[in-house]
């Protein structure tokens, strides 16, 4: 009987201890999931904060693209518009003004009267001159019938070879004076026929610098005249343009005063050097002017077509300047910086034209930064256009 009631009180307390083991298990995962559900979002916050300053730690930078701007294969360059044809014409006699025949705008011919000077001590010199030769043609006449005469006498003894020799050298010697009167008669009426002012080319009078009465030097400038039916166009070409100008090439002129029209323009020559401090190639075109529409004197602008080699453009603010030379900085395929040296052409406020150092489809750092050297490794944030309104 004893070992039954300790059975039947056996009975409960292995129950009892089956629950207490359940509900301390369940405890337990309880507690399990409270940490775990204070623990995760923790580790959650630890590893976004982690990669947050993994990636704050990377530069990150917006880049521009560069492009060929509108019209990157024309070149306008200013021009300088001469006459064909342009001389000072200058006074060769001294004296004054008597007339002048021309003004300026005169259409005037080779050889036309355009002043006539008065030049009294000129005419006087020449006066002078006229008598000393004919002082001299009679001297010279009388030497030659006295050495004729002597050459017979000599011949009869009659006169010695001493003096015949001295009549025969007095005869060379009015030759030579008369010859050099003679000479001097040429000279002076040579200049006298200064006193005329003739033009040289047929032309137009672009100014006059005298006037009646006016005391004329021999270097005094009297007129300015042109030849202007045709023109001289001369343009600077920088020397990276330079192997692409030749001559025979047709080119557009273009005027101010003539917005909407173009005129046509001949490569004639060029300097064949570029020259030392512009590093510029002269270059020489003509263009017909007929019409006379075009001004001599006037400024314009050449637009150089064939033969130009499209360039590319780089926003101003992706350049660095420093002791190394023009540089830009780029980001390659596998995110890092290249450091590259450009070649700058024009520059045109926004953008800047960039010659060589750089293609198309590079990826140039905008508003590059110091810090950022050869190899960094660097987050790309954005692509900016690049801006044109510069060359519009």
């Amino acid at each position: 009987m004893i070992e039954l009631s300790q059975k039947k009180e056996s009975g409960p307390t292995s129950g009892q201890s089956f629950l207490n083991y359940k509900t301390a298990l369940i405890i337990a995962v309880a507690i399990i999931i409270l940490v775990a559900a204070g623990l995760i979002p923790r580790l959650l916050q630890k590893a976004a904060l982690a990669k947050e300053t993994r990636e704050s730690a990377i530069p990150k930078v917006n880049i521009v693209q560069p492009v060929y701007e509108k019209n990157s294969g024309e070149l306008l360059l200013p021009a300088e518009i001469k006459p064909w044809v342009e001389a000072p014409i200058y006074a060769r006699a001294s004296g004054y003004l008597k007339s002048w025949l021309v003004d300026i705008g005169t259409e005037v011919k080779a050889g036309q009267l355009l002043a006539v000077i008065e030049t009294p001590e000129l005419d006087q010199e020449l006066d002078q001159a006229k008598h000393q030769l004919a002082e001299s043609e009679a001297a010279l006449s009388l030497a030659k019938i006295t050495a004729a005469r002597y050459a017979e006498l000599v011949k009869t003894a009659s006169v010695s070879e001493q003096e015949n020799a001295e009549k025969q050298a007095d005869l060379q010697l009015k030759t030579a004076a008369f010859s050099a009167a003679e000479a001097n008669v040429r000279r002076l009426e040579y200049l006298q026929s200064f006193s005329r002012v003739t033009a040289p080319f047929n032309g137009t009078i672009t100014a006059r610098e005298t006037d009646i009465g006016e005391l004329i030097s021999a270097s005094k400038e009297l007129f300015r005249l042109s030849q202007t039916n045709k023109l001289r166009i001369y343009v600077r070409v920088p020397q990276e343009y330079a192997t692409g100008v030749l001559p025979g090439q047709t080119e557009e002129l273009s005027i101010p005063e003539f917005p909407n029209r173009l005129f046509t323009a001949k490569i004639t020559r060029t300097a064949g050097q570029i020259s030392d401090d512009s590093r510029t190639l002269l270059t020489e075109l003509e263009v017909d002017n007929q019409s006379g529409k075009i001004l001599a004197g006037s400024f314009g602008q050449i637009k150089f077509v064939n033969n130009i080699k499209p360039a590319l453009s780089l926003s101003s603010n992706s350049i660095m300047f420093g002791v190394e030379g023009t540089q830009i900085e780029i980001v390659n395929a596998q995110g890092r910086i290249e450091v590259k040296k450009v070649k700058l052409g024009r520059n045109f406020g926004q953008t800047v034209e960039v010659l060589s150092g750089v293609n198309a489809n590079d990826r140039v750092v905008s508003n590059p930064s110091e810090s950022l050297t050869a190899g960094t490794f660097v987050s790309v944030v954005e692509t900016v256009k690049n801006k044109k309104e510069g060359l519009k």
